[in-house]
């Protein structure tokens, strides 16, 4: 996915042979494109966090269990053949659980493996090796757009058939569920656990998505950090827009200050997904006309929030005033189906937030790289050509948010050739004000006995009529 500079037209045509080793310019943007690459080893450490994490979780329960149980038999008075039967069962469940710790030892250490893996993949990048590397690289970062895409059987596919995956113990296509031991260069076992969620959502069901929330509760709260810098950002951006320098930097630190005391002074700046989960919940008791139950789920679930959410709370339970399905915009907003739409897109915000991903799949951000240098005005016309990217759709949307590039120097490529016309090149004009290259008209004359066709319009002229132009 790298792009060879243009000539510059100054340049000559020399005969030499092409070294074996890749130029130092491109082990240079390579050594720049690694930068991006956080997700690729943060995703699996997250991971392989988790896992240690869970698993400790559960051998302090089941140990403090048993303790407890000891205890109380050594209080407790009972004859001996009990004890030894109640001890037995004890002894059984510690074996139990060591048995499951084993199993869980060796998924630690295929994780773990994972992250060597990647690791070294990023560090094995050379001058002999460097085209090999990239086209990897190019199909994990098409894996990975895939997956974020939802298309997993050709994501999983395209993983298979580039030696992505080390080793798959069982795959049931029909039920799109993979176990999968190690991977090392995809993350096909995470998507999936964020596929079982949205599949749910879609579905209209929320238990999955809850379900997620708490096995994720604590690592969500940390989120807030990631919040107060995002505040931060935006304050800085606000006002960054005033006039006076000195008052800038006056006002941002104030504001960041208060920002800053806020946040610890407040209830955790936790995640809303679940906040907004439970809302839907009793959106749906209220569609359902089922105020009592609905009434009741409030005061379980959603009275935690009330300090948090106080406004958004307020106008939820007004709708269990009314009959039916309000007719009023703020409250019919409630029951749109777009409503479960926003929590998919919602959850997919917190999923990447909470494995360290980024928010765009990373080949937008490889394409909108090249598209911010191509991107002018012209593009957006009604005649811009074919050959350019942006006169696609798709890439116009891409390339929205994206300032116009800075030109220099005009770059003209000739309708013909599809060349570039330079010093060496350059344009012709003909009678009817189209502009081609002199290497293009040229064949052209000597085809058809000095007269040259407008391949636009059809007119036809003499070479002799041609009027060279020059680039500013």
């Amino acid at each position: 996915m790298e792009m060879d500079s243009l000539p510059n037209g100054n340049s000559t045509t020399t005969s030499t042979t092409a070294p074996s080793t890749a130029p130092p310019s491109k082990l240079t943007q390579l050594t720049e494109s690694l930068k991006l690459e956080h997700q690729f080893l943060r995703v699996p450490f997250e991971h392989y966090k988790k896992t240690i994490r869970a698993n400790l979780r559960a051998v302090e329960k089941e140990v403090s269990s048993v303790i407890s149980a000891v205890n109380d038999y050594a209080d407790s008075d009972i004859s001996n053949d009990d004890a030894v039967q109640r001890l037995t069962s004890l002894v059984s469940r510690l074996q139990g659980l060591k048995r499951k710790m084993e199993e869980e030892r060796r998924t630690e250490n295929l994780q773990a493996e994972r992250c060597r893996a990647r690791i070294d993949h990023l560090e094995s990048p050379d001058a002999e090796n460097l085209t090999g590397w990239a086209n990897m690289r190019l199909k994990r970062i098409l894996v990975d757009y895939m997956l974020r895409m939802s298309y997993y059987d050709t994501g999983l596919k395209l993983a298979e058939s580039s030696n992505m995956l080390s080793d798959i113990t069982f795959l049931l296509r029909a039920l799109m569920i993979w176990q999968i031991e190690c991977q090392d260069l995809v993350d096909i076992d995470i998507y999936l656990e964020a596929k079982k969620v949205i599949d749910a959502l879609q579905n209209m069901e929320i238990a999955p998505a809850l379900a997620w929330c708490a096995e994720n509760k604590s690592r969500l709260k940390k989120l807030k950090h990631t919040q107060i810098k995002l505040l931060l950002a935006e304050t800085f951006a606000t006002v960054a827009s005033n006039s006076d320098p000195g008052v800038n930097i006056l006002e941002f630190n104030l504001v960041k200050h208060a920002i800053i005391v806020n946040a610890h002074c407040s209830y955790g700046w936790q995640s809303k997904f679940e906040f907004q989960l439970r809302l839907q919940e009793y959106i749906e008791l209220v569609r359902a006309e089922n105020h009592m139950g609905a009434i009741a789920y409030a005061r379980k679930y959603l009275a935690p929030w009330a300090a948090m959410h106080t406004k958004e709370m307020q106008q939820v339970f007004a709708t269990v005033a009314f009959k039916g399905i309000p007719e009023c915009s703020v409250y019919k907003a409630f029951f749109e189906p777009k409503q479960w739409d926003y929590l998919v897109e919602q959850f997919k915000q917190e999923f990447c937030r909470l494995y360290g991903m980024n928010p765009e799949p990373l080949l937008n951000i490889f394409l909108q790289a090249g598209l911010s240098s191509l991107k002018t005005p012209y593009c957006y016309e009604d005649d811009c050509t074919r050959e350019d990217p942006l006169s696609q759709e798709s890439f116009r949307k891409l390339a929205f948010p994206l300032p116009y590039s800075k030109q220099h120097h005009s770059k003209i490529v000739c309708y013909i050739t599809k060349e570039l016309m330079d010093a060496e090149n350059p344009p012709q004009v003909l009678p009817n004000g189209y502009v081609y290259s002199t290497k293009a008209l040229e064949e052209m004359a000597k085809r058809n006995d000095g007269k040259i066709t407008c391949p636009r319009t059809s007119l036809v002229c003499n070479y002799s009529e041609l009027v060279k132009a020059y680039i500013s």
